[in-house]
């Protein structure tokens, strides 16, 4: 079966990332086009779709494009779901899985603070409503005032 190939807007599409964002990761080797067509447009297949959606879902955490290389050189060099574990080199197996784990953590303590952002925000928000709503609810002269 062969490989679909997609252009460089329908990715954009797809991962919701601008052209000039996934021109961007291309030229930092994040990720490549895995082909290009007879004119010379990039073209993407759905594992390319996959890294730049990782990419597109890491950065909110604030992981530098190191982290993000780093973490798909992980991803790609463990087997798939399904696939034998490799009986030669376990020790490799071991490093790539610990490495996986460290990301992980990372990747849930910077959640934590992410939530902990959204409550004093949200906190914020809602004194700001409160104090709205006092002011909308006081007579019409105070209000002329306050304004």
């Amino acid at each position: 079966m062969a490989r679909r190939l997609m252009q460089i807007g329908e990715v954009a599409e797809r991962t919701g990332l601008s052209l000039r964002t996934i021109r961007h990761y291309e030229d930092m080797g994040v990720v490549a086009p895995s082909d290009r067509s007879v004119g010379g447009f990039r073209l993407y297949t759905e594992n390319d779709v996959r890294r730049l959606e990782l990419v597109r879902r890491m950065r909110p955490l604030g992981f530098c494009l190191d982290d993000v290389r780093a973490l798909l050189e992980v991803l790609e060099r463990l087997p798939e779901p399904g696939d034998p574990l490799p009986d030669d080199d376990e020790q490799a197996y071991e490093e790539l899985v610990a490495r996986l784990r460290k990301y992980w953590v990372e990747a849930d303590a910077r959640c934590e603070d992410l939530r902990r952002e959204l409550g004093a925000a949200e906190e914020f928000a809602r004194s700001l409503h409160g104090q709205l709503a006092r002011l909308m609810d006081a007579p019409a002269a105070v209000v002329k005032v306050v304004r």
